[in-house]
């Protein structure tokens, strides 16, 4: 202990002093300073504006030479002639199903979900997705369109 004190390091307590510093000053001295701001700057807060988007238009009607486009799609795709019964086809390989599945949404303008994806083992499995047409109403939509009974009556405000 005595030669602790002897180089300098003296303990009183909660504060330990080196060569007359305390470990506080001694730290601080690496630290960076901030420089001192001389105004406050006022922050201008706008209320955030939210604007909903449009919704997305999910109507698809199927066209009326919608098979003979999807032959020659499959044609495009496989490069090589059609056997007569194309439409049993199989899709299981990836790259061509991929392949297909994007010619036909890029030229239809209706792509098949992710959910439905593992639907398509055929040709004529991606025909039957396209020969559905869509409506982009909602059953809400349909009920306030329809002829209700005088007692219901559908509120949208609530």
């Amino acid at each position: 202990m005595a030669a602790l004190y002897g180089s300098g390091v003296a303990g009183r307590g909660l504060t330990r002093t080196f060569l007359g510093s305390t470990r506080r000053e001694l730290w601080s001295l690496s630290r960076k300073k901030e420089p001192a701001v001389s105004a406050p700057v006022e922050e201008i807060r706008k209320e955030p504006v939210l604007v909903c988007p449009p919704l997305r238009s999910r109507a698809y009607t199927p066209p009326e030479d919608l098979q003979s486009r999807l032959e020659s799609r499959l044609q495009e795709v496989l490069g090589s002639s059609l056997p007569s019964d194309w439409q049993d086809i199989s899709v299981e390989d990836g790259h061509v199903k991929f392949s297909l599945l994007a010619h036909l949404a890029d030229d239809l303008g209706h792509a098949v979900p992710n959910s439905k994806l593992h639907q398509m083992c055929k040709v004529r499995d991606i025909l039957d997705f396209y020969k559905v047409p869509v409506k982009d109403t909602s059953k809400f939509d349909e009920l306030t369109a329809s002829n209700l009974p005088p007692n219901l009556k559908i509120t949208w405000g609530y």
